[in-house]
């Protein structure tokens, strides 16, 4: 008889730390000197990141966003992977839905397979590849809401140097709905190839009555975009931390 794995009681049993260091502030004082720049996000007019944006490793989609926090889905594809780059004002969460891949650091490296969560500390340079087989799913969390805080350094698709893309898909039949409880927030329920759903759980939902098919929740206070600690559960590693009740979750889960 198999051993049932320990429950999960604390964040730190599950998460990964990447925290800049000299190298990573060399590499972005040295490309700021080239001229590399960051932008600002205008939520009243940069409507194209509310659908799919096609991306030479894959392509990525909003699935969540407010005015302080911003949740993606990246598909990256097998043997592909994301530039070596920098967001120099935002706190990243990388969280693995599915797949098998590595994520690059100028430091080194880690791998990352379901249920991983990396925290990515504002100013670390970072690569996430796929190395199958199939693709790479990941969820990145974005806080504070910023798409265009990037800076590229190294591409295996010679973009080193350049903004964010404008470039992007309509998907008229999955639209980016709003939340009508919560203030400024868009959600968009489902991966385009439906092998995910998404929605809003308030706390006590979750705590009680938990589903089988749920991978990870993130909590949508403005405590942790604050802190900087989101105290993102994590049920499909036997994550055993109990929601707070009163609190809304953005839920992610097998379809």
């Amino acid at each position: 008889m198999s051993e049932m794995a320990p429950s999960v009681q604390n964040a730190s049993d599950l998460m990964v730390r990447i925290d800049p260091g000299p190298r990573d502030f060399s590499a972005l004082n040295e490309a700021v000197r080239k001229g590399s720049r960051i932008g600002n996000e205008n939520p009243e007019e940069d409507h194209h990141l509310n659908e799919v944006i096609p991306k030479p490793w894959g392509m990525e989609y909003r699935i969540y966003v407010d005015d302080f926090i911003d949740v993606w889905n990246l598909k990256i594809n097998e043997g592909e992977s994301t530039s070596m780059h920098v967001h120099p004002r935002k706190l990243t969460y990388l969280l693995c839905l599915a797949g098998q891949g590595v994520t690059d650091t100028l430091a080194g490296q880690v791998p990352v397979g379901a249920g991983t969560i990396l925290r990515i500390g504002g100013g670390a340079f970072h690569s996430s590849k796929s190395i199958g087989p199939g693709p790479l799913w990941l969820v990145e969390v974005e806080a504070p809401r910023n798409k265009f805080d990037l800076i590229r350094l190294r591409d295996n698709y010679d973009r080193q140097g350049t903004g964010y893309e404008q470039e992007h898909t309509e998907v008229p039949d999955l639209p980016a709905r709003p939340v009508s409880f919560l203030p400024q927030a868009k959600l968009r329920n489902r991966s385009p190839g439906g092998e995910f759903t998404f929605g809003i759980r308030a706390g006590a939902d979750i705590f009680y009555r938990r589903q089988p098919q749920d991978l990870f929740h993130i909590p949508l206070g403005l405590t942790g975009v604050v802190t900087g600690e989101l105290d993102i559960l994590a049920p499909a590693q036997a994550d055993a931390r109990r929601p707070a009740l009163d609190q809304y979750y953005l839920s992610l889960a097998l379809d």
